[in-house]
């Protein structure tokens, strides 16, 4: 296995509609199954939460998301749901605002309105279909991912720049806003 290097903002890949691959031959996809485990590699040693195709220069529709804890992971045997092929239905109009970084987007973070449950659908890496669903912050995390897919980076589905700056700045904003709370209840 192997750590593969992240495409970052700019790039023309981040910007393109990915490849769908061909669902009977998805387990015998020798190139796939590599690829799969050299992002399974990449995204533990990067320490983020999910993982698209296009962020590691493949054309292709696959994407890595954190299960959370009571996730069945046997889709792929990893602490990440494998998901080829995806596709989300919403279950409701119903969006809530929440903070999402990047690793194509280094050091920045902004709100971005998402859609708080959906239904997934698509194939893991032994090509069985897959059909759950997923809320809060899982939910989010395969939106991101998904948009990946798409073309579509997390900016350009924010409404309001005020919400969107460096990690850095942020922290300091929000451990000033701690310490004048703190200061406030003595």
């Amino acid at each position: 296995m192997s750590i593969l290097k992240i495409a970052r903002m700019g790039h023309p890949i981040l910007l393109e509609r990915s490849k769908t691959l061909n669902s009977s031959e998805i387990a015998s996809n020798l190139e796939l199954q590599k690829l799969i485990d050299d992002m399974v590699e990449t995204l533990k040693d990067s320490g983020g939460v999910g993982l698209a195709g296009p962020q590691v220069y493949a054309d292709k529709r696959v994407i890595l998301a954190m299960a959370p804890q009571s996730d069945d992971t046997s889709h792929g045997n990893t602490e990440f749901t494998v998901l080829i092929n995806p596709e989300l239905e919403f279950r409701d109009k119903e969006q809530e605002l929440g903070w999402e970084g990047c690793l194509s987007i280094p050091g920045l973070r902004g709100a971005v309105p998402r859609a708080r449950k959906l239904i997934y659908r698509g194939f893991d890496r032994t090509g069985r279909s897959v059909e759950a669903e997923a809320e809060g912050f899982f939910a989010r995390i395969l939106q991101h991912e998904v948009d990946h897919l798409d073309g579509i980076l997390y900016p350009m589905r924010m409404t309001d720049f005020r919400h969107f700056g460096f990690d850095e700045e942020l922290a300091r904003i929000e451990r000033e806003a701690a310490y004048e709370t703190e200061e406030s209840i003595e």
